[in-house]
Formats: C-alpha cells, structure tokens, sequence
C-alpha cells in the first residue's frame, strides 16, 4: 500500500493552473515551497522541502501508505492499490480527489516506482489529468529526514487562478506538516 507520495500530487491535481510563483510559506518558512504556473498552457511544476525529525523508513512508511494518504491529503478520498510488482518495485495505484463543490471530483491512475528508501517516482498512465510527474527524495540528516517533493502536472482543464493560489499557499505547505507532524508523532510516541 504505497501512495501518501500521490497526496500532494492529488492536492495539486484539483488546483494547478495559472500564478505567479508562491513564497516561503509558514513560521520562519518551515515548510520551503516553490511553485510556477504557466497560465497560457495550463501546466506547473512545484518544489516543496521539510525537515522531519524521523528515520527515512518512518517518513518511507507513511508517503507509501494509502491510508495515511486519506488523512494527510486534503480532498483525497479515495486511493487502491490495484497492482504491485512482486519485489513491491513498484505499484499502479487509483487515487479519487473531491477537492470541493467547486472542482470536479478527478480519478486518475498513477504508477509509482520505489527506490527505498530513499526515492520514489510517479507518472500518471490513465485518468482525469493530462500529465502528472511526482518525484519523492528522502535524504538523512542526523536524527533527520529532509524529504523534497517535486511535481510536473497539467490538468487538461481549466482551473480558475484564485484557486491555485489558494491551495498552493495553503494546502500543500499544510499537508507538508501534517506528514511531519505524523512522521516525528510515531517515530517519538
């Protein structure tokens, strides 16, 4: 069951259109985001950092976990492991987002492949989005984890400005900490 690592792309998925890049964001810019959005083509990329005092395998654990994607992705209601390869290399996976009333709900297949620990790539094969391309890079640091997010997505519809920018500079910075959170709750109970 890996998918947590589609949480963010999944967040994205009902929002990326057209913006200008988005800050820092959060207290002393804990969680580093980076975004550009093209908006005469539709398209984004986003470059998100946190710092997580847990092992790569407690941050591992949870970015692969279907169930842990369903409480840390805001909108993600949905996520089915429909296959895996047998070395668990890598998996195709079904993810529903319901982002709001206001965005249709999407489903959207993905196909993950697993470097563990320390890396995972993700490419949509079927679904709602035109393109999807997710990169996890988990480096230790100590006592830590810096965990880098990288997504490429074009939705292949429109999506209105205001709310890019709103779930950009909200949401993933607020998912980015809620698997922080998660990540030091379990590695120190």
């Amino acid at each position: 069951m890996r998918t947590l690592l589609f949480f963010a792309a999944s967040l994205l998925t009902a929002s990326i259109c057209c913006a200008e890049p988005a800050p820092d964001v959060g207290p002393a810019a804990d969680v580093k985001v980076s975004v550009t959005l093209d908006a005469g083509e539709q398209s984004g990329s986003a470059d998100a950092t946190v710092r997580i005092h847990a092992s790569r395998d407690t941050v591992w654990s949870l970015i692969t976990s279907c169930g842990e994607a369903l409480n840390l992705v805001p909108g993600l209601v949905g996520c089915d492991v429909l296959e895996t390869a047998p070395d668990k290399s890598w998996q195709r996976i079904r993810h529903v987002m319901n982002y709001s009333w206001y965005v249709p709900k999407l489903t959207y297949e993905l196909h993950a492949t697993y470097d563990k620990p320390s890396s995972i790539d993700v490419a949509r094969v079927a679904g709602d989005l035109k393109t999807l391309h997710v990169a996890w890079t988990l480096k230790s640091d100590g006592d830590y984890t810096v965990t880098r997010y990288v997504i490429d997505l074009v939705p292949g519809f429109w999506v209105p400005r205001w709310l890019v920018r709103g779930a950009l500079r909200r949401d993933l910075p607020k998912m980015l900490r809620a698997l922080r959170s998660r990540a030091e709750a379990v590695q120190h109970p």
